[in-house]
């Protein structure tokens, strides 16, 4: 009597065990996605604790040393020092914080964003559908880039202004994937079940459709982490984001410029960190694309 009243309960529980370890399972043969996760680990963590584990964390809050300016890459400095003496790999390693947490809440906000509007474009259609639409579209027309330095520039320098303006060149991309899925969705049988027994139109998208298309976003975010760090680095290096001496990548290019290339090691550390966590997310999101779809699936 007790296990034909569990086993259809704990049926469900096994069917999303077998599954995510036949995901993880597809994951792991992946080299390159291992890679990816690896390098995005490693990134993370450097983004929580670079900032404490920095060799000089004087030189982290400006402190500068001129006795020791253009130090080469040594034992006492791995990736030598700039101009004022500061140890290059301490600047980078507190950058990480900056450029992960700026790249981060970018994709989060423009996510966000992005869903809202798909969501609510797709589900409700009509009208509402066209004009959300149209203002994606408009807002697709302006480069992202050209768009986030305009608002910047309005709002003026600083972490949380820099994440704002490039949040809101960033959510079209979210608007018209979501859109799609939305639209596909509405028509499945469980939607129909929904209507049938009386549930609010919130409660059918939020509570039914939304959970369902959520994999298609999180890819997206996935591979998107690395593009919101290259335009968070993009605005530092032309002076519109973070200013020194808070320690970010694209500060930190942007002050080596004067530097090359007699003293290419004061960009050689930002440049390979930059390259490292775009490349790491970047295979971090087609093994995550791989397991997500529902065509991979068996």
């Amino acid at each position: 009597m007790t296990d034909s009243v569990q086993t259809p309960r704990t049926e469900p529980v096994r069917h999303r065990d077998d599954r995510l370890r036949r995901a993880l399972f597809r994951f792991s043969q992946s080299k390159l996605s291992m890679i990816g996760a690896a390098i995005v680990a490693v990134v993370l963590f450097f983004a929580v604790f670079g900032t404490v584990l920095a060799p000089f964390p004087g030189h982290v809050a400006g402190a500068v040393d001129t006795a020791n300016q253009f130090q080469a890459p040594s034992a006492a400095h791995l990736f030598g020092t700039n101009e004022l003496g500061q140890d290059v790999l301490s600047l980078v390693m507190a950058g990480t914080t900056v450029s992960v947490l700026a790249g981060f809440g970018v994709v989060l906000i423009g996510s966000v964003i992005g869903t809202l509007v798909g969501a609510v474009a797709g589900f409700v259609g009509g009208w509402t559908d066209e004009g959300l639409m149209r203002l994606t579209d408009l807002t697709l027309t302006i480069p992202s880039l050209i768009l986030a330095m305009a608002i910047a520039a309005a709002l003026g320098p600083g972490f949380t202004n820099m994440v704002i303006a490039i949040s809101l060149s960033w959510w079209p991309g979210y608007a018209r994937l979501v859109r799609g899925e939305v639209l596909a969705a509405r028509e499945e049988v469980y939607v129909t079940a929904a209507r049938a027994i009386g549930a609010s139109p919130a409660r059918i998208l939020f509570r039914h459709i939304l959970p369902n298309v959520v994999s298609p976003i999180i890819v997206k975010m996935s591979l998107d982490m690395g593009f919101a760090i290259l335009t968070v680095a993009g605005l530092g290096f032309i002076g519109i984001g973070v200013r020194p001496p808070t320690p970010e990548w694209g500060t930190l290019l942007s002050l080596s410029r004067a530097n090359m290339p007699g003293y290419w090691w004061t960009a050689m550390a930002p440049g390979l960190a930059m390259f490292l966590a775009v490349f790491g997310f970047n295979l971090l999101g087609d093994g995550l694309r791989d397991i997500l779809d529902p065509k991979a699936r068996r």
